[in-house]
């Protein structure tokens, strides 16, 4: 079913490729629609950029399904673990100032020690946090146990970190350790993102939310961005649902006690912008954020044969700092989280790129999510296309 409406798409996208581009758009609204109704979505937005501009943006269904607020790119929602590509983003500007290294130990920026029980004589370091090689486990009940309903978290980012660090931390277990060297194996960790943004935290004497405001979401106009749910204005946010056979269910608000790894909350208008600066080294129309080394050593793969830690296949992919590069030319990242969908990513041999959010769990997980992120991919590159033909 999902094959033969994507060929269905793709025969009405082609069908149009000679008409006006209201006709194109209608192609993509049809689908988009109609896997939304299949999928039980009740809002999404997406925005398509090519040539490292954002030329599409459009919302679907709904921000509020009870009150019928539409669901806009101006709709503002956490975005799960794209916020991690803003952490790296934070780590790469430390750095910049001189204030962290990547490949410090990184017990010279903790006011705790956090040192892996199994290799005690090994250090573990930013760039190990950064590309999931430290060796930190997100060990359950205790990482579930993390996402705090109706606000913030209450507790400051260190104490959750301490508790889970420390040996006489109240969460403290040898099991929050892979029995892995630090760097010689990649297993995905949100507590070890978590503990990164905790260092720019410590290092540069400034919350993430402060930091990057300053370093990011101002310099860029990212005027709908922040990380706490006190910090939203909530006619803005979008509320969050799950889908359970047929009924659909409203989640609270929720704030994380390791916001650094998925707390960021934010439109698809304003995350566009992030994106596009990223995939323009840096540069914005506002001038340069971020410096063209930072960007590069943050989107550059880490691994090759020689190095790589075990259970990364380089023929899938590879690691930058806090970022995916894949075998098919796609960088960026995606976030899940209890109503949440995201996809940011940019193709940098084709030029183009999809952002997608959905405020719904879907019945069936994932799938309907892909198939509309591949029609999606087929229609940049229709956009692509058209814009080459008329230049």
């Amino acid at each position: 079913m999902r094959l033969h409406r994507l060929i269905l798409f793709v025969l009405l996208l082609a069908t149009s490729c000679n008409q006006q581009d209201r006709s194109n758009e209608n192609a993509i609204d049809e689908f988009i629609e109609q896997k939304m109704q299949d999928s039980g979505l009740v809002g999404l937005a997406t925005g398509i950029l090519v040539d490292k501009k954002l030329v599409w943006a459009k919302g679907y269904g709904f921000a509020d399904r009870e009150n019928a607020v539409p669901f806009t790119t101006s709709t503002i929602m956490n975005i799960a673990s794209i916020t991690k590509t803003f952490t790296g983003a934070l780590v790469m500007k430390a750095v910049e100032e001189n204030k962290i290294s990547l490949d410090e130990d990184i017990n010279k920026y903790l006011p705790f020690k956090v040192i892996n029980p199994y290799f005690p004589e090994t250090k573990i370091t930013l760039r190990h946090l950064a590309t999931h090689t430290a060796g930190i486990a997100d060990r359950s009940p205790v990482y579930d146990g993390s996402y705090y309903y109706g606000g913030d978290y209450p507790d400051p980012l260190g104490v959750f970190l301490r508790d889970y660090f420390s040996p006489d931390g109240k969460y403290y277990s040898k099991e929050n350790f892979l029995n892995a060297r630090p760097g010689s194996r990649n297993s995905y960790s949100n507590i070890g993102a978590g503990l990164a943004g905790y260092i720019v935290e410590e290092s540069t004497g400034k919350k993430l939310f402060e930091y990057s405001k300053e370093n990011i979401f101002a310099p860029l106009g990212m005027n709908n961005t922040c990380w706490r749910l006190s910090d939203v204005k909530a006619s803005l946010h979008s509320k969050l649902y799950d889908q359970k056979g047929d009924s659909i269910k409203l989640i609270p608000w929720y704030g994380l006690a390791t916001y650094p790894d998925g707390g960021v909350r934010t439109s698809v208008s304003d995350l566009s912008k992030f994106l596009i600066c990223l995939v323009n080294e840096g540069q914005s129309d506002g001038g340069q954020v971020l410096k063209k080394e930072s960007v590069q050593e943050m989107t550059r793969p880490q691994f090759n044969e020689s190095n790589k830690p075990d259970s990364l296949d380089l023929s899938k992919g590879n690691e930058g700092i806090f970022w995916w590069i894949s075998q098919d030319g796609k960088e960026g990242h995606d976030g899940g989280d209890p109503g949440v969908m995201t996809n940011m990513w940019y193709d940098t041999r084709r030029n183009i790129g999809v952002i997608m959010f959905t405020n719904t769990t879907p019945k069936n997980g994932s799938k309907h999510f892909m198939s509309l992120d591949s029609a999606l991919w087929i229609f940049a590159q229709h956009l692509k296309d058209n814009a080459s033909k008329s230049n």
